[in-house]
């Protein structure tokens, strides 16, 4: 019986508490309980799409700004994909998807590489857009946090028709479930880690 990749990670600071739990070998279920609507149902995407089984939990200083929790749910939700992993051996490693939502059209490619990287192009695009009062800017910290944690090179490319910040963001978050979901795929001809080096670090 194959063994699920499976992780639990919980962060607690003086601004935020974000609990993730996440299995990639998962269904698609999502259980997702954070301030904020929009991005509760963009990681539930995440979760079907990715067919992932995915449970956030988040509070924080929000009266502050957003930025602190929606941050470090990334952070945390990078950490849970890293330790999922674990030595990585058997992944494809590499994925890529380009993805329409509407007029939106949208590219990820990722490489699960160990070396952090985050090229967000749309993030001029949607600098002091508003879908009801979630700012869409604190989307690039999230992705920064899953990038940096994850050990993930991620490159998110709006391909300039996306006008409704909605769209452009369902786009990005499915994109990068399809992507991901392709990556942490294992290739049963892989005997090891997909590197020449022995290892991905």
């Amino acid at each position: 019986m194959k063994k699920m990749r499976k992780a639990k990670i919980i962060r607690k600071t003086r601004e935020t508490e974000i609990s993730i739990s996440l299995n990639l070998d998962g269904t698609g279920k999502a259980k997702i309980n954070t301030p904020f609507p929009f991005l509760n149902h963009m990681l539930e995407l995440v979760a079907r799409h990715g067919l992932m089984d995915l449970t956030v939990y988040a509070k924080g200083d929000i009266e502050v700004d957003a930025h602190h929790t929606i941050e470090d749910m990334g952070i945390v939700f990078g950490q849970a994909i890293a330790r999922s992993l674990g030595k990585k051996a058997g992944i494809v490693r590499y994925g890529h998807a380009i993805l329409p939502m509407d007029e939106a059209l949208t590219m990820v490619s990722l490489d699960i590489s160990g070396r952090p990287y985050l090229d967000y192009a749309s993030a001029r695009k949607l600098r002091g857009k508003k879908i009801k009062d979630f700012d869409t800017s604190l989307v690039e910290h999230f992705f920064r946090g899953v990038s940096n944690h994850a050990g993930i090179t991620l490159h998110i490319e709006d391909y300039q028709r996306g006008k409704d910040a909605h769209h452009i963001l369902e786009a990005e978050f499915k994109a990068f479930a399809r992507a991901l979901r392709d990556a942490v795929r294992i290739d049963p001809r892989e005997r090891g880690v997909p590197s020449t080096k022995g290892k991905i670090a």
